[in-house]
């Protein structure tokens, strides 16, 4: 529900996926549900928006396995962090995902400090030859965006426990069997206050 500039990151995303021709997303609740739900009703989007609320955190991964229904006649679904700001166009990632029969392609994008993120390394042809969350001592300054392309075969690969990580406990199983796709749009992860400042000033809008 943040602001950049006057307008909010939940109508940023439903602007980005009108665009791309998303007809229907779900969005994951959990803090401050309540003024998410007061701005969807106010918002004159044609996206539909469909509501899951966790009281309790099952992890990135384990929301998907909750809402497999929703998807399950779907070849491919997008999965989108709600703490990106980004105007990257989603019909190219598209477009670059179906060339190819990957379990999943995973939007990236290089960062002063990949330590604090999923780091990827792949190869020319952009298959990930290696994914790590968060680690100690990086081999790479690409990183998960938070924006990927998702299939059932990622969803067979999700662990029977929860709660369950996409970085930590999916991405990595995918090594071999997913792409990347680079992106050189802007994009910020405004998980952080340093992030969230600086976007206010370098957002170009959509």
């Amino acid at each position: 529900m943040v602001p950049i500039r006057g307008v909010s990151m939940l109508d940023i995303w439903l602007e980005i996926c009108e665009q791309a021709g998303i007809d229907e997303v779900l969005i994951n609740l959990h803090a401050h549900s309540e003024p998410v739900r007061a701005a969807l009703q106010r918002s004159r989007r044609r996206v539909s928006v469909r509501l899951s609320e966790e009281p309790v955190l099952l992890g990135s991964a384990g929301t998907l396995v909750c809402n497999r229904d929703w998807v399950k006649a779907e070849a491919c679904f997008w999965v989108l962090y709600a703490d990106v700001l980004t105007n990257v166009n989603l019909n190219e990632m598209l477009k670059f995902h179906l060339k190819s029969e990957s379990a999943a392609t995973i939007g990236s994008y290089r960062v002063k400090d990949p330590s604090r993120c999923g780091v990827v390394t792949f190869d020319p042809n952009f298959l990930v030859q290696e994914f790590v969350e968060k680690p100690t001592h990086p081999r790479s300054d690409w990183v998960f965006s938070g924006i990927m392309i998702a299939t059932p075969m990622l969803l067979d690969s999700i662990p029977s426990r929860l709660p369950v990580d996409l970085g930590f406990d999916v991405l990595p199983r995918l090594v071999g069997r997913m792409k990347t796709y680079p992106i050189s749009d802007y994009l910020s992860d405004i998980g952080t206050m340093e992030n969230y400042r600086e976007a206010q000033q370098t957002w170009p809008g959509l």
